[in-house]
């Protein structure tokens, strides 16, 4: 008798730990993995990161946050320029958000000139938001995809876990 408990309380502890793993993965965090040029120099092809899931559940999504978006076709990696309700237009090389400067410290290259109203947008819609990658010139982003709704951002992904050499927080 003692044996079959044993093996009933063992079996549970299993079943305990994978239902876990799975709720984890599910909604709280997940691995990602970069596929592609589109974020570097800031992510390199390879790379994993964790998705934090759960973030924008209990906080807005911020300009400059690195997200990983659904698509049609697939999941990609990009940062947040410009938010909800915003101008946005790119001009001999500085952003402008409602016609101020904001400055891009993380960028190494030029951007093309463009304007929000190329996406036949005046603002940003609400509940939608404007991404690019870090390599403007390798970079399938807002500029061709469109704004991207919130309801396509898993979450938040900001903390390289592979290769260990390369670990740690991106912004």
């Amino acid at each position: 008798m003692d044996k079959k408990k044993d093996n009933t309380i063992e079996y549970f502890v299993y079943v305990f730990l994978i239902v876990l793993v799975i709720f984890i993965r599910t909604f709280i965090v997940t691995p990602v993995r970069v596929n592609g040029t589109s974020m570097y120099p800031t992510l390199k092809n390879g790379e994993i990161m964790l998705l934090n899931k759960i973030t924008y559940r209990f906080n807005n999504i911020k300009r400059f946050d690195i997200v990983v978006i659904n698509t049609q076709d697939d999941k990609i990696i990009k940062r947040v320029i410009g938010l909800p309700g915003e101008t946005l237009k790119f001009e001999n090389n500085v952003l402008y958000i409602n016609g101020q400067e904001v400055k891009e410290t993380f960028l190494k290259e030029e951007t093309e000139d463009f304007d929000i109203r190329n996406l036949s947008y005046d603002k940003i819609p609400s509940d939608c938001y404007f991404v690019m990658g870090d390599n403007r010139d390798n970079s399938k982003d807002s500029r061709m995809i469109g704004c991207v709704k919130k309801k396509q951002i898993t979450g938040k992904a900001n903390l390289v876990i592979f290769p260990l050499k390369d670990k740690g927080r991106r912004n």
